[in-house]
């Protein structure tokens, strides 16, 4: 039999649909920043040098660098240290990772708040070599920390219901019932 979780939160499958359009997104952005690069070495021998080149890669690769690390939060595949962890009992373990991910969230909530403040208080300024205003460099601040907290606080939820999460950030999986279906 398949394993079978029957009681996915709302809060989980959310994560799930954000985390499917952070991939796609990502994927996105390392193509267009690698498109961009290949014009611009082709420009630069054959033509003549783009001027928005360099600084459109800086931007993709900042995006394409806060996409993934929510897509490593939604994954667990951060980076971690949990050799102390591993070694504390069950009940202490639960507590010490519910703080660390309170942390997580208190550090991607102070992150989201200044970059929204920078959006706001930066939207008349524009891009050095491109005409964009700077708030949509921005916005990848609040925008992908409100994504790390939502993954964040599904891992606490999870941790509540099933008393662990998987290396993957996800609850674990549960199995059907014997001769029942969903």
């Amino acid at each position: 039999m398949t394993p079978v979780d029957f009681r996915r939160s709302f809060l989980g499958r959310l994560s799930d649909g954000v985390n499917s359009v952070c991939e796609v997104g990502l994927f996105a952005t390392l193509a267009l920043m690698t498109g961009v690069t290949i014009l611009q070495i082709v420009c630069r021998i054959g033509f003549r040098a783009l001027t928005w080149s360099e600084e459109a890669t800086c931007f993709l690769l900042v995006f394409a660098s806060f996409l993934g690390t929510t897509v490593a939060f939604k994954r667990g595949s951060n980076i971690a240290v949990n050799f102390m962890l591993n070694v504390l009992p069950a009940p202490l373990k639960k507590i010490v990772t519910i703080a660390i991910e309170l942390t997580g969230i208190v550090f991607f909530g102070v992150t989201g708040w200044y970059g929204a403040v920078l959006c706001i208080e930066e939207r008349m300024q524009m891009a050095s070599s491109m005409p964009i205003s700077m708030a949509w460099m921005y916005l990848v601040f609040p925008l992908t920390g409100a994504v790390a907290i939502l993954h964040l606080v599904v891992h606490i939820e999870n941790l509540f219901r099933y008393g662990a999460v998987s290396a993957e950030g996800e609850a674990p999986e549960r199995e059907a019932p014997e001769g029942g279906s969903a």
